[in-house]
Parts: structure tokens; sequence; C-alpha cells
């Protein structure tokens, strides 16, 4: 799959950084660092624009890293960014730890990864058929 990319940063294009890797680091574009208070929220650019194909998503996610040392995640997540979006990729972040937190220029601050889908078409019926779950919902399929 080709996406067609402008990059306006000083940064590297996004790469994969293992041979099976599903998600590319995405980084910061500031001019000068940015704080996140606890608790707060922040939306941080890349100066990427992309052309993703139709049938494609790119989908905005969290790194693990920053997650558990910082407690920085993506907000949305994941964000998805539709096959006819042409707007800057901008990361979502919000701080969920006790401190605050500095973001800088050329940080690592999410992964992006590539998804392929499907538009559903709606087909209003009476009845769904029967499954073993039934209308169990959040944790019925979990033990206690």
């Amino acid at each position: 799959m080709q996406v067609k990319v402008i990059n306006t940063s000083p940064h590297a294009l996004p790469s994969y950084q293992t041979e099976h890797a599903a998600g590319m680091d995405l980084r910061a574009f500031l001019t000068e660092p940015v704080r996140v208070p606890t608790l707060g929220r922040v939306l941080i650019p890349t100066g990427l624009y992309l052309e993703i194909p139709p049938g494609y998503e790119a989908q905005v996610r969290p790194r693990s890293g920053l997650a558990i040392r910082q407690g920085l995640t993506v907000l949305n997540s994941p964000g998805t960014i539709d096959a006819d979006y042409r707007g800057e990729v901008k990361v979502a972040l919000v701080n969920l730890s006790d401190q605050e937190v500095t973001i800088a220029d050329g940080d690592r601050i999410a992964q992006i990864v590539f998804a392929r889908y499907e538009q559903a078409q709606w087909q209003e019926v009476e009845q769904l058929s029967d499954t073993v779950r039934g209308t169990g919902g959040f944790g019925s399929t979990g033990h206690q």
C-alpha cells in the first residue's frame, strides 16, 4: 500500500523499527516545548499531511512506553484518519500522571497504524439470530 505524504517538519518520515512492527512512531513538530499539566489535554502537530488510499484508514495509537513511564496517552484512542482527510495529522494527548509532562520538538508521541476497512450497509430486520452469549454485555464473557 502506498501512502502519499507531505512532510513539513525537519524530522524524518515515520518508519517501522522492526521487521514485524505494525506501527510507526509519530514525532512532535513544535516551535517551543509544550507543557501538559496533570489531567491536561493538548493537540500536538506532526507536520505530516497524508493521502491515504480509499479502503484504508490510519489509526493513531498510544506509545506503550510513554503511557507506562509518563502517563501520556492518546485521548481518542485509536484516533482515525479517514482516506479523504487532507489536513495536518495532529495527536490529542492527555496526561494521566500526577506530574506535569513536557513535550519537545521531535519527541515520539504516538504511533500510526494503517488498516483496511469496509463500509457497512444497514439491513433492518425484526429479529437477530441467537448465539450462546445472547445479550450478555460488559464482562459477560470473562471469569469472576
